[in-house]
This record gives structure tokens, C-alpha cells and sequence, in this order.
């Protein structure tokens, strides 16, 4: 099967997930990139069934309305029943790597407040240590050299996404030579604690609750190991 044809398998089975968890009221907490975007245009199909969504980045919300599909503000919104997004790297244990599509910050506060969050992915994306794709870091613009000064002493080799503004009007800092990293929740920690970063890709103090695994053997559905 090529990466396409996996993404879309687990991009339906997170489809047929979801239609079990939500009602008419429910809201449903849409991730970003090509694996979500899959997701997003197999969910179209459903759109009578629930109330509508929030997303993780202005194209998803995009996506979203082009299908017909009503978009809120999640401060607009009591509850996200599920939330359904990608990743760039996920271990057993479930924590992961994102924001390589530079929504890492949106895609962290809709991960936060949704009641499940089901990760879906193909298999190239499955590793025994997060780290080998490089680790994102949303950076307020003025403290970009501080962070990466910061980021050396952690040993990371920090480099700056040229050309790229986050939604929230950020840059994002790529650390390589991460890999393996041992604590992924004690360095999202203290990453998070250098003055100027927003956050960081890490999902570890909060990672998914079920991930959907496209292989060719077809879908399999594993949750966190411990």
C-alpha cells in the first residue's frame, strides 16, 4: 500500500471512532496536515451527525467550512468529545512528536481540553525513541537567539524554519540530535520553561489516548502502554 492508502485507512477507521462517541450536540476537535485532511474529507460525509467542530490551524478551518462543516472558537464551546489529529512521531507509550506543519501550539490547547484524543498515523511514523524527526518550537520573535542559546545547553542543535509564521504569529525553532530522547515529559517540561518559548512539540504530559496505525496488515488500534 503506498502512504496515501495508509493515511486513508486510518483516517476512516478514526471516521468510524468517532460516529461512536459523538450525538447530534457533540463537538469534535480537528487536527492539521495530511493525514487530519483525509480525515476531514471522509468526515464530510457525517456532517448532519454532530454540531460542529474546532480546529487546530486557519487551513484545517478552512477544509472544514469549504465541506460545509460549521467551525467554532473553543472558547465558544463547553466540551471537545473527541479530538482526531496526526503526528510526526509516536512511540508506545504514546507520547509524540508534531507541529512539523507549525500548528503545534492550537493543536496542544484543542489535545488539552478534549475528553479523548485519538492520534492517527501510518506506520513510518512508529519509533521505540521520539527524536529522529526534528522537535518543533514555537518561539516568540524577539526571544528567537535566547531560546536557541538555551536550547544548546540541552544539547539540542536548535535551527530556525525560515520563512515561517505561525498562525499565532510566531517562528518556529527545529532542534535536531535529539534522538533518543529519554524523558520526553521531563525535556517538554523544560523546554517549556525558557522564557520566549510558547510551547514545544513534545505530547508527553498529555499524550493521545488511542493511536489508529496504518500498516499494511491493515489498522491496528493501540493505546498507551503504562
Amino acid at each position: 500500500m503506498t502512504q496515501d492508502a495508509l493515511k486513508k485507512a486510518v483516517a476512516q477507521s478514526a471516521v468510524e471512532h468517532t460516529l461512536e462517541r459523538i450525538d447530534a450536540d457533540s463537538i469534535v476537535g480537528i487536527g492539521t496536515g495530511s493525514t487530519a485532511n483525509f480525515f476531514i474529507d471522509l468526515l464530510a460525509a457525517h456532517r448532519g451527525k454532530f454540531a460542529g467542530t474546532v480546529a487546530s490551524s486557519e487551513a484545517s478551518a478552512q477544509r472544514l467550512k469549504e465541506h460545509g462543516i460549521p467551525v467554532y472558537d473553543l472558547n465558544a464551546v463547553n466540551e471537545v468529545v473527541v479530538y482526531v489529529d496526526g503526528a510526526d512521531e509516536t512511540n508506545p507509550r504514546l507520547e509524540l512528536i508534531k507541529g512539523g506543519g507549525a500548528a503545534l501550539t492550537r493543536e496542544k490547547i484543542v489535545a488539552a481540553v478534549a475528553k479523548e484524543f485519538i492520534c492517527i498515523a501510518d506506520d513510518s511514523k512508529w519509533v521505540d525513541h521520539l527524536g529522529t524527526f526534528p522537535l518543533p518550537v514555537e518561539v516568540i520573535p524577539m526571544a528567537r537567539s535566547h531560546v536557541g542559546r538555551e536550547i544548546v545547553k540541552l544539547g539540542g542543535d536548535p535551527v530556525y524554519r525560515q520563512g515561517v509564521v505561525t498562525d499565532n504569529g510566531n517562528v518556529i525553532i527545529d532542534i535536531h540530535h535529539l534522538h533518543p530522547i529519554g524523558s520526553a515529559r521531563a525535556l517538554e517540561e523544560k523546554l517549556n520553561n525558557i522564557v520566549g518559548v510558547v510551547t514545544n512539540g513534545l505530547f508527553a504530559l498529555r499524550p493521545a489516548d488511542v493511536l489508529l496505525l496504518g500498516t499494511p496488515d491493515g489498522v491496528k488500534t493501540l493505546r498507551a502502554e503504562g
